[in-house]
């Protein structure tokens, strides 16, 4: 699985050709599933904001043209057969997944068995935003624990090895600022990025690349 995990989506043209890189093909001869589900634990998000993603109304992610956007709603997966979603997921090419909140994105991604199945696709491209991205590290931090999971914490999936900051400096958030991330990243004690909506990290074959318009930080361990 290769991995484009950004702030706020493919907001400029170094984003959008790191994807259209690591689809290796043209975006229209690309197949893509959205995942709105993080949207439905975050207190900040509506029905509404989940069908503006849906829709292509907002980051720039399911309006740039595929040949093809269906919806995938973690939800709904413990419920149908196995494998009749596992062939949706295996015949697409990029899954776009939204913010909102990252542990109940996590909670979801775990309970369907989307989580167990990601090893396995080798040619499939992730692209996060936000929560999307986040769920990807090892822990999201307390600043941004909203959901509670069953077991408490803030551990997040750990297909990465470093912790991410996103929406630094954005003009709706003052809390996020490059001070607050440096004592986030202290808080949690290992690898991190702070990175706002112009900056994405790629990853591919564990290889950590950052692509930026705009502003960043790498905290060590």
């Amino acid at each position: 699985m290769k991995l484009l995990l950004t702030s706020g989506g493919v907001l400029n043209p170094s984003i959008h050709e790191a994807l259209v890189d690591l689809l290796g093909k043209p975006i229209a001869d690309s197949d893509a599933l959205c995942i709105p589900t993080a949207q439905y634990g975050h207190p900040a998000c509506t029905p509404a904001s989940a069908r503006q993603f849906i829709a292509g109304q907002r980051s720039a992610m399911c309006d740039l043209g595929w040949k093809s956007v269906g919806v995938l709603e973690l939800t709904a997966l413990p419920s149908i057969d196995r494998e009749r979603w596992v062939s949706w997921v295996r015949d697409t090419d990029v899954l776009l997944v939204d913010g909102g909140d990252t542990l109940y994105l996590c909670h979801w991604m775990r309970e369907s068995g989307l989580a167990d199945l990601l090893p396995s696709l080798s040619d499939l491209v992730w692209v996060g935003m936000s929560a999307g991205s986040m769920v990807m590290t090892p822990r999201i931090g307390e600043d941004f624990v909203h959901w509670q999971p069953p077991a408490g914490g803030d551990d997040t999936l750990g297909v990465v090895d470093f912790s991410i900051f996103p929406h630094l400096d954005h003009e709706l958030m003052p809390e996020n600022t490059m001070d607050e991330a440096e004592r986030w990243a202290a808080d949690l004690g290992g690898p991190a990025y702070a990175m706002d909506d112009e900056t994405a990290i790629r990853v591919v074959d564990g290889t950590v690349d950052v692509v930026s318009e705009g502003t960043w930080r790498h905290f060590s361990a």
